[in-house]
Formats: structure tokens, C-alpha cells, sequence
């Protein structure tokens, strides 16, 4: 049996039309020296001669992220390899949604690759407004803004989330973080939800700090491994102070929790951990 082509326009609950049976997506890529990478849609295409992000129909069974990243490829010519995704925004229709992709892009190079784009640019983030924008782009921009060229970092207290459940832990410590590590890399891929917002979620970088009998456990793909010389709390609290964006501590030590609250990061219980990789 056929798929249904995702290349129709809906008809949303607010009385909108939009492109894509199944949604649709786009990236808002950002380069620390250059900005954001913005294209100028082509005469013919819906909202022509508008400028707004590279995306489009999210096909059947793909992801958004997927979509976005090969509408990237089509549109600019921007290989997946050339960023790494950070988050994804999503904004719901009901019949029809967009979801957002943010990434960040080191010297990545843009140019138009088919006849959907007019012109992509790099743009001064605080430059964008002034620019003949999409609808729904210029209604989204200003709480993209807000996470522009920000990213999640997890920092997880090995040997508390390690000890929060009772499996045999403490027969093989270096066994045990190296089982957490490794389902970490799995929730570095899936992502997680943002604590104050549904509607976004986040591919977190992560790091793992270890001690004791596991502080030979190695890094592995998603997962940065921090090894404590002597005291554990101390190098988590050294590796929050070194962050400059949003900060999440997986522990649930008290005195610990305090310390990195102090320094802007927010705490996610070993419980809740536990449960998300669990559904991994």
C-alpha cells in the first residue's frame, strides 16, 4: 500500500495553510562568528521572495531532525556532518506542526543548491527582524532568539545516580558507571526534555563525572567522561563553573545541589534520570 506524498498543503486548526502532510521542518543554524544562516525563498514558492529558514515536508516516517538536516543539504548545501544539533522547538497546530531545529556550525559553508532558494546569508542575529520575513518564521523569531547558540549541558553525578538504585552496584563500581555511561550515550542521541517547556526538546552535551573505583571508565560517543582525583562533589562543582549556557546536574546531594544552584544550574533528580533512560 502507498504512502501518501507529503508534498500537500494543510489546512491548520487557526485557518492557515501550510506545506507538508506530516509537518514540516527547518534549521536555524548558527556560527559563532557569522550568525544565523537565513534563506531568501524563491519567487514561486509559497511566502516567495521571504526570508526564513532552510526546510520544508517532513516525509513519512522521517524524524524532523532527519528532515531538516536533508533540507539543509537540498536547499544550501549543507552537509549533516558540517553541525550538530542541539535542540528542537516545536510549534503545534494541532492538524499541522513546525519544529525547529537549532544547531551550531563551525566554519560550515552555505550556498543555494536548488531553485527553491533565491539567496542564503549569514545574518547578525539582531539584524533579523529588519528582514522581510516568513509569517510564522517572524512569529517564532523572538523565542528562537533566545536560544540562539545556546546548548544543554548534562552533568551527572556518577556515583549518586549510580547508588540511587539498589542492583548490585557496589559488587563492580567501574562496570556499573560504565553501563550508566553507556545508556547516557543513548539519551545524548534521543534527547531530553527542557524542565520549563514542553515544547522543546534538547541533544544535550554530556558529561560524567567519576571517582573512586570508576575514575578509569572511559568516554565514549555523547558521553564525556570527567575522572575526580579525591573528591567527586568538587569536580562536578569545577565542571558547572566552567559552562557558560543552560547547566543541568543530575544528583541528589544536598550540599551538592546547593553548590551548583549557586553557580545558575539546575538540578534533575537521579529518579527522574533513571526513568528517561529507562524508556531508552
Amino acid at each position: 500500500m502507498s504512502v501518501p506524498s507529503a508534498s500537500v498543503f494543510v489546512r491548520c486548526s487557526c485557518g492557515h495553510l501550510h506545506w507538508g502532510r506530516y509537518g514540516a521542518a527547518g534549521l536555524l543554524l548558527v556560527d559563532p562568528a557569522r550568525g544565523v544562516l537565513l534563506q531568501r525563498r524563491a519567487w514561486w514558492v509559497h511566502h516567495g521572495r521571504t526570508w526564513a529558514l532552510p526546510g520544508g515536508a517532513i516525509e513519512a516516517g522521517e524524524t524532523a531532525r532527519g528532515a531538516a538536516a536533508r533540507e539543509a543539504f537540498e536547499e544550501a548545501s549543507l552537509p549533516a556532518e558540517s553541525f550538530r544539533a542541539v535542540s528542537a522547538s516545536v510549534v503545534d497546530h494541532g492538524e499541522w506542526s513546525y519544529t525547529t531545529i537549532l544547531a551550531l556550525a563551525d566554519g560550515a559553508e552555505a550556498r543555494v543548491a536548488n531553485t527553491e532558494s533565491a539567496e542564503v546569508r549569514w545574518v547578525d542575529p539582531d539584524d533579523v527582524p529588519s528582514y522581510r520575513l516568513h509569517r510564522d518564521f517572524a512569529a517564532a523569531w523572538p523565542d528562537l532568539r533566545d536560544r540562539v547558540g545556546q546548548e544543554l549541558v548534562l552533568v551527572v553525578d556518577a556515583a549518586n545516580v549510580v547508588g540511587s538504585r539498589p542492583d548490585g552496584w557496589w559488587r563492580d563500581r567501574h562496570g556499573a558507571a560504565e553501563r550508566l555511561r553507556d545508556q547516557l550515550a543513548k539519551l545524548a542521541e534521543a534527547g531530553v526534555p527542557d524542565p520549563g517547556d514542553a515544547a522543546i526538546t534538547w541533544w544535550p552535551r554530556i558529561v560524567l563525572v567519576v571517582e573512586g573505583k570508576a575514575k578509569h571508565v572511559t568516554g565514549t560517543e555523547g558521553v564525556e567522561v570527567v575522572a575526580a582525583d579525591t573528591d567527586g562533589d568538587s569536580k562536578i562543582v569545577e565542571v558547572v563553573a566552567q559552562q557558560t549556557g543552560k547547566t543541568l546536574v543530575a544528583t541528589a546531594d544536598r550540599e551538592l545541589r546547593r553548590r551548583v544552584e549557586a553557580l545558575g544550574a539546575s538540578i534533575l533528580g537521579p529518579g527522574t534520570l533513571r526513568s528517561q533512560l529507562d524508556e531508552l
